[in-house]
């Protein structure tokens, strides 16, 4: 079994509580095993417009591979009515594979790691939520949230 984290992020409609149903989704889905939640944070759309997002990031075991999970991902993403208009666009709902155990994935269709995760609070807050001693090809994460100290992130009850 994979170790993988996804991210979880969504900016129009009832945001947290579309994010705990895609979570409970995932959890649901065969293959995925022992799916654990991060805080939700929100925070502020980067190289977009829009409402403030919520975000989080899902820790999971998977016997599914990185392709196949990214389709599961996806048809959870247009369950949820997630439309892809143009790059950045506000959404409905947004699952990001950041990471698929040590693989090193570079396809048109699939990049993992996340090629920006290292840039983002919002994706490294939560992962550290879940994994603090994580250490991407970057750095710690404690390195790197200090260097993302600019971004609006704030943790939700």
């Amino acid at each position: 079994m994979a170790q993988a984290y996804i991210g979880l992020g969504a900016n129009l409609g009832q945001a947290r509580a579309t994010l705990e149903r895609a979570a409970g989704e995932l959890a649901q889905t065969p293959g995925i095993h022992d799916l654990q939640l991060s805080h939700f944070y929100r925070t502020a759309p980067i190289d977009s417009g829009g409402p403030d997002y919520v975000n989080a990031v899902a820790g999971l075991h998977t016997t599914l591979s990185p392709f196949e999970l990214l389709d599961v991902l996806q048809a959870i993403e247009l369950a949820h009515g997630r439309l892809r208009p143009y790059r950045n666009a506000p959404r409905t709902l947004d699952l990001d594979l950041l990471l698929y155990g040590d693989q090193i994935i570079d396809t048109p269709r699939l990049i993992v790691p996340h090629p920006r995760m290292h840039e983002r609070a919002f994706v490294l807050e939560p992962l550290h939520d879940l994994a603090a001693g994580l250490e991407l090809a970057q750095g710690s994460l404690e390195k790197l949230l200090s260097q993302c100290e600019g971004q609006r992130l704030h943790r939700l009850p």
